[in-house]
């Protein structure tokens, strides 16, 4: 049986396959309005207090990252920690993680596609049906090709979109002779409750930093690579998310309630700048829309690929290709699942399908986030390298998780996002219903799992 393309991807590459899946670009053209509606002149502190979360779950993750490489990754590391069961429960909720991920950004290259052209002038007259299958067929085309290529293309895609994003940031704050916003400095107008409900959504804005652990199989020197292209993931994005936050917030020039209630804070930043900057604008929204959708189907496929290879799933998405090494079966699989829920929905408005997606997307998300918290320690112990700095590490990553997942609930939001906890909840429950299935049926499984992680944590510690 063919096997992954081993040793073949750059610390650079991995990157590439994290920065995509972030996709950095999308906060300040999306994301920032929404926080600073909530947190108003404190949006870049609380993207700092999200760096700080994040990079303490980045920890989390690159110490099984660092002992553990594996194309399955979460599925792996919480299966060789915590046991099978949970090891099922994260790869299953990360299955639905990326794909629901890829659903959102399908939609947003669409909307940004239209509207880089709107802003030509040109009125883009392509149904959204349309757009999807064109979107989802070239994703398909660069992800079952050489990983190398793919990786290389999202990381290129989003430094194109980063560059273009710090350019109209560093003219923005040159109109204010870069002097302080003392405004922001002082948090003027903020409150405690805004900033602890916007702290949710700006954990949000990450989600995906973690995407290069599924290439450890394909990474040359995994063990070193893949921790520092998650840990520098989580926090260059975050350098940028404060950066771009507390520049939009100035460049608005209130208290943040004008930033709230823009649809496209970034474009209209640029809009004031000068009309000449909007298409630029948008043309880097759309390469990194496209990237992260790119990078969120080739995870999905890796995960997807390693439930196939353990028989939780058809043995054929455990198959690979023979030239290009890709787990094509799997990321075919994806592609067409991609397509056919966005079509379903194409007459739905695009703001609340994507909105709908990503809400879905971060519930997989904060779920494997908090399993790894607990599991990091866990496997420390019984490979006998605990610390105490460990123990606290987990511990604060548990905390900041469970806090964001108590705060994606309440306040009950408005529906249909009332709903969607619940959604989320049954198809855990669907995915843990097919493995006490498929455990009953065929228990020699379960025992090739245990033999397997037995084995490998055999050859951890030797």
């Amino acid at each position: 049986m063919s096997e992954l393309r081993k040793d073949s991807l750059s610390f650079f590459e991995a990157l590439g396959q994290s920065v995509a899946n972030v996709s950095p670009t999308l906060t300040p053209a999306l994301s920032v309005a929404v926080v600073a509606s909530m947190a108003g002149t404190a949006s870049w502190f609380v993207f700092v207090l999200c760096t700080v979360a994040l990079f303490i779950v980045a920890l989390n993750i690159s110490k099984l990252a660092g002992r553990i490489p594996a194309a399955g990754s979460f599925f792996i590391y919480v299966s060789r920690s915590l046991g099978p069961v949970w090891g099922v429960l994260a790869g299953w909720a990360m299955l639905a993680a990326y794909l629901f991920t890829a659903m959102a950004l399908t939609v947003a290259t669409s909307i940004f596609v239209k509207t880089f052209f709107s802003s030509l002038g040109i009125t883009l007259a392509i149904p959204n049906v349309l757009m999807y299958a064109i979107i989802s067929a070239l994703v398909w085309v660069f992800a079952t090709r050489d990983v190398r290529v793919s990786s290389r293309i999202g990381l290129t895609l989003e430094a194109i979109s980063m560059t273009i994003i710090l350019a109209v940031i560093i003219v923005t704050l040159s109109h204010f002779s870069f002097a302080p916003d003392t405004k922001q400095l002082s948090l003027k107008g903020a409150g405690f409750g805004g900033i602890t409900q916007a702290i949710v959504f700006g954990i949000f804005s990450f989600v995906g930093f973690e995407s290069a652990a599924s290439l450890g199989k394909e990474t040359k020197d995994p063990h070193t690579t893949i921790p520092k292209a998650i840990i520098w993931t989580a926090i260059s994005s975050g350098l940028f998310f404060v950066i771009c936050s507390y520049a939009i917030t100035q460049g608005f020039g209130d208290d943040g309630s004008a930033l709230g209630s823009s649809s496209a804070p970034i474009g209209d930043i640029a809009g004031h700048i000068g009309k000449w900057m909007t298409a630029p604008v948008y043309f880097g929204a759309t390469v990194s829309s496209f990237a992260c959708a790119l990078a969120s189907l080739n995870a999905f496929g890796r995960m997807l690929f390693s439930l196939g290879r353990y028989q939780f799933v058809h043995n054929s998405m455990g198959l690979v290709h023979k030239t290009h090494k890709t787990p094509f079966v799997a990321l075919t699989a994806g592609v067409v699942l991609n397509f056919a829920v966005c079509a379903v929905f194409a007459s739905q408005a695009e703001t609340n399908t994507y909105g709908w997606y990503g809400t879905l997307a971060s519930y997989g998300f904060i779920i494997v986030y908090l399993l790894c918290s607990i599991a990091a320690p866990v496997f420390l112990k019984r490979t006998g390298e605990l610390k105490a700095g460990d123990v606290v590490i987990g511990g604060l990553g548990v905390v900041f998780m469970l806090f964001a997942l108590g705060g994606s609930v309440y306040p009950v939001p408005a529906a249909p996002y009332n709903y969607f906890p619940y959604a989320f909840a049954a198809y855990l429950l669907i995915g843990f219903a097919w493995f006490s299935f498929v455990k009953r049926r065929s228990p020699q499984v379960l025992d090739g799992i245990e033999r397997d992680l037995e084995t490998a944590a055999a050859v951890i510690k030797a």
